[in-house]
């Protein structure tokens, strides 16, 4: 879904430093810098705020509305965000200041859509290129592109060429050389072969020989060891 626009009240930040955003993060807040302007800005944001504006219909490609301490309103849109991996809370964002009538470039998410008669037939269905990048105005960025794979069978390849998207965006990759998904046959495991009696008493045989001809230069590499240690 494209078309979505969020208020997003923001607070310039005096206080810089590690220090400084860990303490915001305890009470709530988001340290994160607003790019476009004369001069990046550094700014937190509510956390709560932050995480209702980009759980909208248009996700991370929402267009943000934000004011600063309640100042004059710019467009703008998340450029980068970095998460904490064990809480999954967000640590610090970077927003860029747009111009709603110029286009931009974005990362669009891309979700198949569909089981491919390959899958049913005993194949395997393999993602390749998860995100595509596109060009279009702000408002027109979806949040991402769907696909039917329904009608790919074994050894079928999907390119970016049959991908279809809305006449308002364009792609950007190259249509013919990069790969969507893949339908193929599972991997085969090869099963070891038993050997018969006689090689089994054979090879106990040599392991036991092999094990008594390695006993005495194992004690001496531990010692070696253990002097070098001392």
């Amino acid at each position: 879904m494209a078309g979505e626009r969020v208020k997003l009240p923001v607070t310039e930040r005096t206080r810089l430093g590690s220090a400084e955003s860990r303490r915001l993060r305890r009470q709530g807040l988001v340290p994160g810098v607003l790019y476009g302007r004369s001069e990046p800005v550094a700014i937190c944001i509510g956390e709560r705020d932050l995480r209702a504006a980009l759980s909208t219909g248009a996700g991370s490609h929402a267009v943000l509305e934000v004011a600063v301490d309640g100042g004059r309103e710019h467009s703008a849109i998340l450029k980068e965000y970095q998460r904490d991996k064990i809480r999954g809370t967000i640590l610090h964002v970077d927003l860029q200041e747009i111009r709603l009538d110029q286009k931009i470039h974005s990362a669009v998410a891309v979700t198949l859509v569909g089981e491919p008669a390959g899958v049913k037939e005993g194949g395997v269905l393999s993602q390749v290129v998860n995100e595509v990048n596109v060009e279009g105005l702000p408002l027109e960025i979806p949040q991402h592109l769907e696909v039917d794979v329904s009608g790919m069978h074994i050894g079928d390849s999907l390119r970016l060429a049959e991908l279809e998207v809305p006449d308002t965006i364009a792609l950007l990759d190259d249509l013919e050389s990069t790969v969507l998904a893949t339908v193929t046959m599972p991997t085969r495991v090869e099963e070891p072969e038993v050997e018969g009696e006689e090689g089994e008493e054979g090879a106990e045989g040599e392991a036991e020989e092999g094990a008594a001809e390695g006993a005495e230069p194992a004690a001496e590499e531990g010692g070696e060891a253990e002097s070098t240690e001392s």
